[in-house]
């Protein structure tokens, strides 16, 4: 069947969910064919897919539909591979061995929501393609082969004749060969297998119905005279002992009976070429006496029946051999001397390149990608493998496992008790450091990835000593500081920006601070910070970093430092191009150039065992945990409430100083109810400040980057994104319900849903059948008195306070829409609270309950604050923390 050819590029984007895979079209310009099946699956995704198997491969195909394609595919195949189908028709069964298992796991893409693709979520789907066909074939008037040929005429549904060799373990006879069919007694719902000498009896007086049974077994003796003979003789209808020749005979000819039809079951060490000689490369037997990439490792070449080693001289005996099958120490191997010395000669040259060449630790992990290439062994039909030595194996094992790593206790100046999953993180973290190697902590959103980086570095600075240089993004500065303080309040650091700069000196390098703070656009515009050597430097939401040819990239990757870190938790995007940018931040060289890394990527769809090998060199620079885990999920809370500090952007700054000098004027001479007023009104501009100039303004402009808030909300909704989740953000002020939508559909690139007091009942229930239906809305803005209450929205598993009511029982009124009854997963709640200003002094106040009661805050609202004395007022008003 020919190629579809479209004219332009575009995709139907497949994403992976506990629930199910989900299918949307992400470019606008579809062609009739796009839109046809982007229906089909709103329709039915299961049906559709299913469907979509029987047709050649697409040029629109995603990488991930084209995963789900290749699973359909095999549902299709096993289906048509099982002898007793027309027999069962709507009772068949299908299960897959755990070696296809395995396969499937290892191909699967690196999309979205990748990590839910177990053995339990393919089984759920090979499930529903499993009943789609049982719907189908129930209804169907014609044969099971009819029904597969109306789809794909290329489709063959398999005949009824089975073909079995075994292993006798007699000296003249050491194979037996019988062959036998599938039928269906009366009354069971199964097939049963039976000699086909059977049926001579069962059909006797139906030559019709025989013939029909082996006609598989007439279109493969047009090809094999072995079989011709057979049936001349009359013995292909009992079992027979056959001698070795005669095996290797049937061995061989095997693709010419499975393409007749026919089913064969042969022993598995000729289906796995488990006895065929090839050769193996044995790396990393012993220690390299340095740390790092650059790493020197021994390496040899090695050649081998199954698991056992072969010396060469054993090679050359097995030359002087008969050529097929013959026994050696106990074990078949099939004997072809061309191919023998073909295996030899490339033995004989890696063994030269070995004694001319080094091997570092980084040319070993490239190996795995492609070991042909590395070795220059460019033979297709001899099979070389990579053999993991006994010191390359076990830290293999460490980084696949950190409770394998030796610990290393936290010291006593690290004032928090970490989980047990965040002890892992420590060791690991510890355990790459002593490698000298690059590594990217990307544990889910959440998990505490920064009190784990902070206890290794506490740990560093106790034992080591150094310094250490952290990017991140400077709305996150105020969460850092805090952490810190609380965890490491030993810890000297230094912020290196401009908001906490109160001379230009500030901004140089204290030679005094072990952990100096930064932020990428910092890291831009200082050149001091690349010529400082760091021992450590750290990348908060490293995703940052993943376009290569921005001038921020470039920047961050010219900083010298002996070992990076990156924290992320959205690691491998669909771009491949941004796995490629970390890695060469993380551990520049191991992926290739960006030109090589790209030639290995363009056929990966339709090689999904590159996928396997992509995945196995990066998984051991990448420790990654996920809240869906259960072993995660156990250890958590249901509902995580994180301050998200933000900071003020300079046109924030400005109006918020203008305003505390307009209050203190006002202040002097208000009395009453007049300075209540006052105070309440002053706290509804503060807030607005901090919101967006442009809500205190009355502007309509809302441009993002003049306010911290909304740099905030897009790194926390770009997570949000990757991951398809979604996330409802209240707000008190209606006036900002549009402006967030706007902002959060430009991230999203999807349209969500606003709602406020003037929202009519019946849209509202719309909104919120449609939020929570399978069509993905990533959002909902919502104004917190209208939103508080009342609804179920459950799809959501993060929460945004974009401004506080300051009464938690409101604010817990609001963040149970989500948190309730149905909720299936751990519920995300994100306070937004400005750095340094009314929002942050009033935040501590409340949590550490001075001066009232939280019930006297609950009752209260605002109220309270007007009852303090100016100069209190003014001192709660004011900005602080360097701002």
């Amino acid at each position: 069947m020919p190629q579809k050819k479209l004219k332009v590029s575009q995709e139907l984007r497949a994403y992976f969910l506990p629930q199910g895979f989900v299918i949307e079209e992400i470019n606008p310009e579809s062609e009739e064919i796009l839109l046809r099946w982007e229906e089909r699956f709103k329709e039915d995704k299961y049906k559709a897919l299913f469907h979509l198997a029987f047709k050649e491969r697409y040029n629109w195909f995603s990488p991930a539909l084209e995963y789900l394609y290749q699973v359909a595919y095999l549902v299709i195949e096993k289906l048509t591979q099982q002898p007793d189908i027309e027999l069962v028709r709507e009772n068949v069964e299908l299960s897959l061995s755990d070696d296809e298992f395995y396969n499937l796991r290892e191909k699967v893409p690196f999309a979205i929501g990748m990590e839910y693709v177990d053995n339990g979520w393919l089984d759920h789907l090979i499930g529903e393609l499993l009943a789609v066909y049982r719907a189908e074939i129930k209804d169907f008037e014609g044969t099971v082969a009819r029904y597969f040929a109306e789809y794909n005429s290329n489709i063959n549904v398999v005949g009824r004749v089975f073909f079995h060799l075994v292993e006798t373990g007699e000296d003249q006879y050491p194979f037996a060969f019988m062959a036998t069919y599938t039928t269906k007694p009366v009354k069971s719902k199964r097939a049963m297998h039976t000699p086909l000498k059977n049926a001579l009896r069962e059909f006797e007086g139906d030559e019709k119905k025989l013939l029909a049974l082996i006609s598989t077994v007439i279109k493969a003796a047009h090809k094999s005279s072995f079989i011709s003979q057979l049936m001349e003789s009359g013995e292909l209808f009992s079992p027979i002992k056959i001698t070795v020749d005669e095996a290797h005979t049937i061995l061989k000819e095997l693709e010419i009976y499975e393409e007749a039809g026919i089913r064969c079951r042969v022993p598995n060490w000729w289906r796995k070429k488990n006895n065929s000689i090839n050769l193996s490369i044995k790396v990393g037997d012993k220690q390299p006496s340095k740390v790092g990439l650059d790493a020197i490792m021994d390496f040899s070449p090695m050649l081998n029946i199954g698991d056992e080693t072969l010396t060469k001289k054993e090679l050359e005996a097995l030359l002087v051999m008969g050529e097929g099958l013959i026994q050696y120490k106990g074990k078949w191997v099939e004997i072809d001397k061309k191919r023998l010395n073909e295996v030899l000669e490339v033995f004989n040259r890696v063994r030269d390149h070995v004694n001319d060449a080094n091997l570092s630790l980084g040319d070993a992990m490239r190996m795995e990608l492609n070991i042909r290439e590395s070795m220059n062994i460019f033979d297709n039909d001899i099979e070389v493998t990579m053999n993991h030595g006994k010191w390359y194996r076990e830290m293999l094992e460490k980084f696949r496992d950190p409770s394998k790593i030796e610990e290393v206790s936290t010291v006593p100046s690290f004032e928090a008790t970490l989980r047990t999953y965040q002890e892992r993180g420590y060791q690991w973290l510890n355990y790459m450091s002593e490698l000298g190697l690059g590594a990217c902590l990307a544990d889910d959103m959440g998990l505490g990835k920064t009190v784990q980086i902070i206890a290794f570095l506490e740990y560093i600075r106790v034992q080591f000593g150094g310094k250490v240089l952290l990017i991140l993004p400077a709305s996150l500065i105020g969460n850092w500081q805090r952490e810190i303080e609380k965890f490491a309040p030993e810890m000297k650091y230094q912020i290196l920006h401009r908001s906490d700069a109160k001379t230009s000196q500030s901004l140089e390098i204290s030679e005094s601070a072990f952990l100096c703070i930064t932020t990428y656009g910092m890291a831009v515009r200082m050149t001091s910070i690349k010529e400082q050597k760091w021992d450590y430097l750290i990348l908060d939401e490293a995703q940052a970093i993943k376009n290569p040819g921005t001038k921020q990239t470039k920047a961050v990757k010219s900083i010298p430092a002996k070992m990076r870190i990156a924290m992320t938790g959205t690691p491998i995007e669909n771009n491949l191009g941004d796995l490629w940018s970390l890695f060469d931040f993380l551990n520049h060289g191991l992926l290739g150039t960006a030109k090589e890394f790209t030639n290995f990527t363009k056929n990966l769809s339709f090689d999904g065992l590159g996928y396997a090998k992509l995945r196995k060199i990066i998984q051991p620079f990448i420790l990654r945990r996920l809240k869906t885990d259960k072993s995660i999920i156990a250890d958590l809370p249901e509902k995580l409430e994180i301050n998200s500090y933000t900071t003020l952007s300079k046109r924030q700054v400005t109006l918020y100083k203008k305003l505390i000098k307009e209050i203190e004027e006002k202040l002097i001479e208000a009395e009453g109810i007049e300075r209540k007023g006052l105070v309440l009104s002053s706290i509804m501009k503060f807030k607005q400040i901090c919101n967006h100039p442009d809500q205190y303004l009355g502007r309509e402009d809302y441009k993002p980057d003049h306010s911290g808030k909304f740099e905030n909300l897009r790194e926390i909704c770009e997570t949000v994104r990757e991951k398809r989740e979604r996330v409802l953000v209240f707000t008190q002020f209606r006036e900002m319900t549009e402006p967030i939508s706007e902002y959060l559909q430009s991230i999203f690139g999807k349209e969500g849903f606003v709602l406020h007091g003037g929202t009519p009942v019946k849209k509202r229930n719309e909104m919120v059948e449609k939020f929570n239906g399978e069509s993905y809305v990533p959002f909902m803005v919502l104004s917190l008195k209208a939103g508080g209450v009342g609804l179920n929205l459950t799809a959501a598993n993060h929460v945004i306070h974009f401004d506080r009511w300051w009464n938690p029982a409101v604010e817990n009124q609001a963040t149970d829409r989500a948190f309730r009854i149905g909720q299936r997963k751990d519920v995300m709640v994100h306070k937004f609270v400005t750095k340094g200003t009314i929002e942050e002094k009033i935040n501590s106040m409340i949590e550490e309950k001075q001066k009232l009661s939280g019930d006297i805050l609950q009752e209260a609202g605002e109220q309270w604050i007007t009852e303090y004395s100016n100069d209190e007022l003014m001192e709660i008003f004011s900005l602080g923390g360097g701002v």
